[in-house]
């Protein structure tokens, strides 16, 4: 998957989706859903301070690998335009992935054709 500028565009975006999913759905619950004040409310805050920082981290990482792969011409806007939305949306990622991969496998070339 890594061998490719699309592979590396598809697992940067499903390690941002996975962050992004521990940001949702673990760390701002803990830091929200006990009573203000409480002991598992700081806790949770650090939490959402540390998991939202890595996560905001691999955002960048996300949107810097997905322009390189366009500006090497692996992947069109309407992919950038793509990833960028889905970055935004909870499971975003998850869905463009499956877009991602049909692009990588229509658009390899061809092992017969390469010369040697």
């Amino acid at each position: 998957m890594l061998s490719t500028p699309v592979g590396r565009v598809r697992a940067a975006g499903l390690v941002e989706g996975v962050s992004a999913l521990l940001l949702f759905f673990v760390a701002m619950p803990l830091k929200y859903g006990p009573p203000a004040g409480s002991e598992l409310a700081l806790l949770g805050k650090q939490v959402v301070y540390y998991v939202g920082s890595i996560h905001g981290g691999l955002f960048a990482l996300y949107a810097l690998i997905t322009f390189v792969a366009w500006g090497q011409g692996a992947l069109w806007f309407k992919h950038v335009a793509m990833a960028a939305g889905a970055s935004i949306v909870p499971f975003g990622p998850f869905v463009i992935d499956r877009v991602l991969k049909r692009h990588q496998e229509r658009t390899k070339p061809d092992a017969a054709a390469v010369p040697r």
